[in-house]
């Protein structure tokens, strides 16, 4: 009875806090405190429930247990703008000079799952964490511009002239799985049910509310009123995964994973500014991993995951779109093209691959130790700046270590993640005479505790 309410009061928690990353994109590295000790690696070796948040087909392969766990997440994001030949002139959009630090450094991440077996060869398993997302608060700040031709060039503060601005998307997800292991105990697979809840907002952009379709559509009559500080947002759907994992030889097991799209309901209060009225889906991603054991004490990890942002329009489309907008002065007609249109302006990011390695030492009946490192090219292009300082999700290299100490009712796990600094530039897209530059780093600590059922 304990538990149980001790689960319901962590899922609660877990909708309230599971805050932005801005790891892999933004997708977090790993899922899990052992996870995280592997900087996601082990899909092939899994220790823990969370497994099947990656996937569903470790659920086989790991005893049944109640898993809780603590992240504390600190990422430190910062950019600057360079001086401008144009200065608002000639219908330039001039960012400051700036040099900004975002606000809102350490974020609580809950998470908890369960795993129970139906018999020899069925089990099923419910987890419920955070993961993905993007939260920056610029404070202060100025932007020069012109509020349409002929119009004075004027300074106004904020980033975007707009006051203080950012966004913050919380992203929560249920996953329900079963998977089946064969009767030789060799091969698993596993499916999941996965169902989300997106909290979105959005400040500091009413600067743009004449490049939106409503604006343009209705000749510049009609003022937008789904575009920026419009309060929070949620939004509700899910997806599925399916997975794998095979044991062809007692030293190594290959593993791998798929989960779909999620598709979610729209963000009504922000259909001025996302592609698509709206449209937030959040993106397909799969990995494959493959454990090498050496000695039955000792794993070596290797993993690779694809995420698939480029299928994602409000993810996707490239900020230049909104030159084919009408309103915006560059001779475009195309309504779509506006922002909350079908191919309104977005952050253009593209597709990321992240390749992970791990090493998992069961020192003795009582201590393992985890050690592990990833890298992937971060999503942003250099000619995506300017709507990427709400989202600069640059980070390409985490380096991580942890530990489990084994008790006699459970096990209590910690790990450390660093991810060093990662800095981009290019051109202000509506001012090129101007340089931005993208900055990140952050600390990630996971504890967790698993007692045996």
């Amino acid at each position: 009875m304990k538990h149980q309410v001790f689960l319901a009061s962590m899922l609660g928690l877990s909708l309230l806090a599971a805050v932005a990353h801005a790891t892999n994109g933004y997708f977090t590295d790993g899922v899990g405190v052992k996870s995280m000790g592997l900087a996601g690696a082990g899909s092939a070796d899994p220790s823990e429930t969370m497994i099947m948040a990656t996937n569903p087909a470790g659920l086989a392969f790991v005893p049944d247990d109640l898993e809780v766990g603590l992240e504390l997440f600190s990422p430190d994001r910062s950019y600057s703008t360079s001086a401008s030949q144009a200065d608002g002139e000639g219908g330039a959009f001039t960012i400051g000079p700036n040099s900004l630090v975002s606000a809102d450094r350490l974020f609580p991440i809950p998470y908890i799952a369960i795993r129970r077996r139906i018999d020899a060869q069925n089990s099923l398993g419910v987890a419920f964490y955070g993961r993905g997302g993007m939260a920056t608060s610029w404070s202060g700040g100025t932007a020069t511009f012109a509020a349409g031709p002929g119009a004075p060039v004027r300074t106004l503060s904020g980033t975007f002239g707009a006051g203080d601005a950012g966004v913050n998307l919380m992203q929560a997800f249920l996953n329900v799985g079963f998977a089946h292991l064969s009767a030789d105990r060799h091969f698993a697979v596993g499916v999941s049910l996965i169902f989300a809840a997106q909290r979105f907002t959005a400040n500091g952009l009413g600067a743009f509310a004449g490049y939106t379709e409503a604006f343009a559509a209705s000749g510049g009559t009609v003022m937008p009123r789904a575009l920026s500080n419009t309060g929070a947002d949620m939004a509700y759907g899910g997806g599925a995964s399916v997975g794998i994992e095979w044991r062809p030889l007692p030293r190594w097991a290959v593993a791998a994973a798929y989960t779909s799209k999620m598709y979610m309901s729209r963000f009504t209060r922000y259909s001025d500014l996302f592609a698509g009225h709206g449209a937030f889906d959040i993106p397909a991603n799969a990995t494959f991993g493959l454990t090498f054991k050496p000695r039955p004490s000792l794993a070596l990890d290797f993993d690779t995951q694809r995420i698939w942002y480029g299928s994602i329009a409000a993810i996707a489309d490239p900020v230049q779109n909104i030159f084919g907008c009408p309103t915006a002065g560059a001779g475009g007609t195309d309504l779509a093209d506006c922002l909350g249109g079908a191919t309104g302006a977005g952050f253009g990011w593209q597709n990321m691959t992240i390749y992970k390695f791990g090493v998992n030492w069961r020192v003795d009946p009582t201590w393992t130790v985890r050690f592990g490192a990833s890298h992937g090219a971060q999503p942003i292009p250099s000619s995506q700046m300017t709507f990427n300082i709400l989202a600069p999700g640059v980070i390409e290299d985490h380096f991580a270590l942890g530990f489990t100490h084994h008790g006699a009712r459970g096990d209590f796990s910690a790990a450390f993640t660093y991810a060093p600094t990662q800095t981009i530039s290019g051109p202000n897209t509506f001012d090129p005479t101007q340089t931005i530059r993208l900055s990140m780093h952050q600390f990630i600590v996971d504890f967790g505790y698993a007692w045996k059922t």
